[in-house]
């Protein structure tokens, strides 16, 4: 009876199919798992998941997010929840706006899709203070992420309260709802737990334990946890997780971080993976028995506010990154990952039902076969050698198979997909300029920020308190201030008297006498710096303020809730009667800014007699708040706002927290590459671009916070800038290429049906597709024979057929999408025979 459903299951057509595998939530689902995969009502499941962090985007958002998800071929999503930014003080919690986690899993579960809820509650996720709450490590005797009594207490309560919280809404899968699995604890295995001893080994079992207790009905898992206790699946986190395997035969094999980018250190050069290597990780990991595998990337990646960044992450709305609001299209080869999905989605019951043999085909070739009992067939060639190309003998046929790449054959026969032959089209996406658009003639106000004490101080006392500790990260700021007198024989050795500062971090201006004298900050890798700013004393008392500066706090590693920021020393060298050593003077301390406690960026502050109207606003000048009227930027592109002409500060815009800002350059030899290969095994410092350039220079600003009249931005700048030069952008597809090789796959993964013979006349197409609204206006390259280049640089080669503008044009000219076969006889006689003929076109969309 088994083998006979199994043989039906297998003739169905692929369409048929392809439908039948997507999730139905209508009734109460039962999930489990075996050593092949999760099996949800019944049936194994192959499950390829990506992230939308809900936070990180806001809810108008989000079922465009999920959209595109799932238009890139996810059936699953996986979310943290984020434990400070709910419990913002013991049992007080906080479910509105970005924070509404319901609302978020209902929009998952409402586009039909699954997902993997990752309740932690320590996340790390480049997240401020790894997602615990600040107030928790003030909490007597706590100690984070150990056998320690007060932690685990709230751990526990807070954990009870989302999974309660999930149970009433009857969002698990057990109930009905959309959620197959939940995560506790976060990459705690290996260095961490051996960092903590045995009391760390105490806590990873009773964490455990403690998530079974709150009886979900779906699995947990704790991913890079290696002596996760049954029935808890271990899971792996990394650039390629083919080789893991469970630390039970008797659990499935699955990656919940495959890491298609990764995470800047503020201040460097961006590091960016090729689609081509995502997609061979990806179908390696399959190949090798795996059965979920979930993209840890930000869709909608923005760190809004200034309490949601890691240590030097600001807000963050990088467009270059893999990932924003429009999903895996923001993926140069978005498409190329969405083919793969397709692709492996056709061989899933073979995958996850057949039996598996391994065959040698070379050196650093290899095939793994997978049959079932009703005949199906599947094939994976791999070519890991990360130099050469190769053709392989696969049961008496010839197959080309480029250097670092996986062929997939659902029939064992034909090649619906390489990774490395990208045929999906490359999108080029260009930030557009708009101004502010200021609507009054006395648009601008300000507000100084007056240096050092303003009001009274908080409180005074002998040498240097932690800033953290001090401000709770309730502010980024905390005024140190002290003065200090000298004669008129004080006169320096040199030119100068020097100012020394040690700090353990993050950032310093300081100011003596009330005017700015210099500026220092650590880095993403070391937070702690030492600065020497020469100095010019005045005779008698001299007053000095340091702004000490926090940019999110440390959100992983042993012991980081210890981690402290502010000055260690001060003193003044090169005086002519020795050193002043400040460290231990009378110091007066005031925490926050001046505009800050008077709330200057709420929308209801905009009447304050505090803003000063100006015509035209004051330029590089420190310590100024900005407040601007400015208009909604036309169309419904997305938008960022470009602070390139500012030095660092924060910027809301209706009250809305864009988050900080800070256009830092990276060095102009920071290891970037004019190109990118994506053979051989990635690494974060491999394909680095951006050198010499701004880190970040737009930052994203949701089109749901505006308003059709009435849009009041404010700017706080701490070191000086030009207001004036700000700019919104608008994020524009502005054209799309393609490179195509008659060698390519060239089956169409929307109608195949392996039951059916495959047509051997079938030819490569170029397929091209402007956004919604967009027509192909122009086309700018065209060359079949042999072009070389990539997207905006196409070369002409030694072979070209002199048809090729023609026939793409009039294929193309004014529609949104087209298609042009290699083989269209509008190409006339093949001029270069024996030349693997390429298709290569550039056009652009208006």
């Amino acid at each position: 009876m088994a083998a006979a459903a199994a043989a039906s299951f297998a003739a169905l057509p692929c369409l048929l199919l392809l439908m039948l595998m997507l999730p139905s939530l209508d009734a109460a689902s039962n999930v489990t798992y075996d050593h092949r995969s999760l099996i949800i009502d019944g049936r194994r499941r192959l499950v390829i998941s990506t992230s939308i962090h809900y936070p990180r985007s806001v809810p108008e958002m989000w079922p465009k997010l999920v959209a595109e998800a799932k238009d890139g071929g996810a059936d699953c999503i996986e979310t943290y929840v984020f434990w400070n930014g709910h419990e913002i003080a013991p049992d007080q919690y906080y479910f509105e706006d970005r924070y509404d986690l319901v609302r978020f899993v209902k929009i998952v579960r409402d586009a039909g899709l699954l997902l993997i809820l990752r309740i932690g509650p320590f996340v790390a996720a480049e997240w401020n203070f790894g997602g615990v709450p600040v107030w928790l490590h003030y909490v007597p005797g706590t100690v984070f992420r150990t056998n320690n009594e007060p932690f685990k207490s709230h751990m526990k309560s807070f954990t009870t309260y989302i999974v309660n919280m999930m149970k009433k809404e009857q969002l698990f899968a057990s109930q009905g709802g959309n959620i197959i699995l939940a995560q506790i604890e976060n990459e705690y295995g290996g260095y961490l737990e051996e960092y903590y001893g045995p009391a760390g080994k105490a806590y990873a079992m009773w964490a455990a334990s403690m998530a079974l207790s709150q009886n979900t009905g779906v699995p947990w898992i704790m991913c890079q946890q290696t002596d996760a206790p049954d029935p808890v699946i271990n899971t792996c986190n990394s650039f390629y997780c083919d080789t893991f395997q469970p630390n039970s035969p008797t659990k499935p094999k699955m990656w919940t971080e495959n890491w298609p980018g990764w995470f800047q250190t503020f201040g460097e050069s961006n590091p960016h993976r090729p689609p081509e290597d995502v997609a061979f990780s990806v179908a390696r990991f399959f190949e090798k028995g795996g059965s979920l595998q979930n993209y840890y990337v930000y869709h909608g990646g923005t760190n809004f506010g200034r309490t949601t960044g890691g240590p030097f992450i600001t807000t963050s709305y990088d467009y270059d990154a893999p990932i924003d609001e429009y999903g895996l299209r923001r993926f140069p080869k978005w498409a190329h990952l969405r083919e793969l999905h397709k692709s492996i989605k056709l061989c899933e019951h073979t995958l996850l039902y057949g039996n598996t043999t391994f065959l040698s085909l070379g050196p650093k070739q290899e095939a793994d076969i997978y049959t079932d009992q009703s005949g199906g067939c599947v094939a994976f060639l791999a070519n890991i050698d990360s130099d050469k190309d190769t053709v392989v003998t696969f049961r008496n046929m010839k197959y080309d198979l480029p250097a670092w790449s996986v062929s997939i054959l659902p029939d064992c026969k034909n090649v619906v997909f390489n990774t490395a032959k990208v045929q999906s089209q490359t999108l080029t996406v260009i930030m557009v300029p708009e101004s502010l658009q200021a609507s009054k003639s006395d648009q601008w106000s300000i507000f100084r920020e007056r240096t050092g004490i303003w009001g009274k101080n908080d409180f005074v006392q002998n040498g240097f308190v932690d800033h953290i500790n001090t401000t709770k990260d309730s502010t980024d700021y905390l005024w140190y201030t002290t003065s200090f007198s000298v004669n008129g024989s004080y006169s320096s050795k040199g030119s100068h008297a020097v100012l020394n500062i040690d700090s353990k971090g993050h950032g310093v201006h300081a100011f003596l006498n009330n005017e700015l004298i210099g500026s220092a900050y650590g880095n993403g890798s070391k937070s702690s710096f030492t600065v020497e700013l020469p100095i010019n004393l005045r005779t008698g008392k001299n007053e000095l303020a340091l702004l000490s500066m926090t940019v999110g706090l440390q959100n992983a590693g042993p012991s980081y809730e210890w981690i402290g920021a502010g000055f260690t020393n001060v003193n003044i060298s090169g005086l002519k009667n020795g050193d002043i050593d400040l460290s231990s003077d009378n110091w007066a301390y005031k925490i926050g800014l001046e505009g800050e406690y008077y709330s200057l960026f709420k929308p209801d502050q905009r009447s304050n007699k505090r803003w000063i109207p100006q015509s035209e606003p004051p330029k590089n000048q420190p310590l100024t708040w900005y407040k601007v009227n400015v208009d909604v930027p036309q169309g419904d592109d997305p938008v960022g706002i470009d602070m390139q002409s500012m030095g660092k500060g924060l910027a809301w815009l209706n009250g809305n927290a864009i988050g900080r800002y800070w256009p830092r350059t990276s060095s102009t030899d920071d290891r970037c590459t004019p190109s990118c290969n994506y053979r051989g095994t990635f690494n974060p410092d491999k394909c680095r671009t951006g050198c010499g350039q701004p880190t970040q220079k737009w930052y994203h600003v949701p089109r749901s916070w505006f308003h059709p009249s009435g849009n009041t931005l404010v700017v706080f700048e701490e070191k000086g800038g030009d207001p004036t030069k700000i700019t919104f952008s608008r994020r524009v597809v502005s054209s799309v290429c393609s490179f195509v090789s008659e060698h390519y796959p060239s089956i169409d993964l929307e109608s195949w049906d392996k039951s059916t013979a495959n047509d051997p006349s079938a030819t490569a197409k170029v397929q091209l597709s402007c956004p919604k609204g967009k027509n192909i206006s122009s086309v700018k390259f065209a060359s079949l024979g042999n072009p070389s280049g990539t997207c905006r640089s196409y070369q002409k080669g030694s072979c070209h057929h002199p048809n090729s503008l023609s026939v793409v044009e009039k294929a193309c000219l004014n529609t949104n999408s087209c298609t042009v076969s290699l083989s269209d006889g509008g190409f006339g006689k093949d001029l270069c025979p024996g030349v693997i003929k390429t298709l290569a076109v550039e056009a652009d969309c208006a």
